[in-house]
């Protein structure tokens, strides 16, 4: 069970790596005048938030 959870949270690093680096992109993007929905970068936003909400809570429950 203990190496299923590293696994899930290797999972979700990754995810948050790759939203970050999508988060990063939009950026550059949106400075360089490139980017029509500049409504993407909230959207992205919104996904690394969850996604730390849910690895905390993940984490508290490992303490708990």
């Amino acid at each position: 069970m203990n190496k299923k959870k590293n696994l899930n949270n290797n999972k979700m690093d990754e995810e948050l790596i790759n939203l970050k680096k999508k988060l990063m992109n939009l950026n550059f993007q949106k400075y360089s005048g490139q980017l029509e929905k500049t409504s993407q970068i909230r959207i992205t936003k919104k996904q690394i938030a969850k996604l730390k909400t849910k690895f905390s809570n993940q984490k508290g429950d490992n303490n708990a």
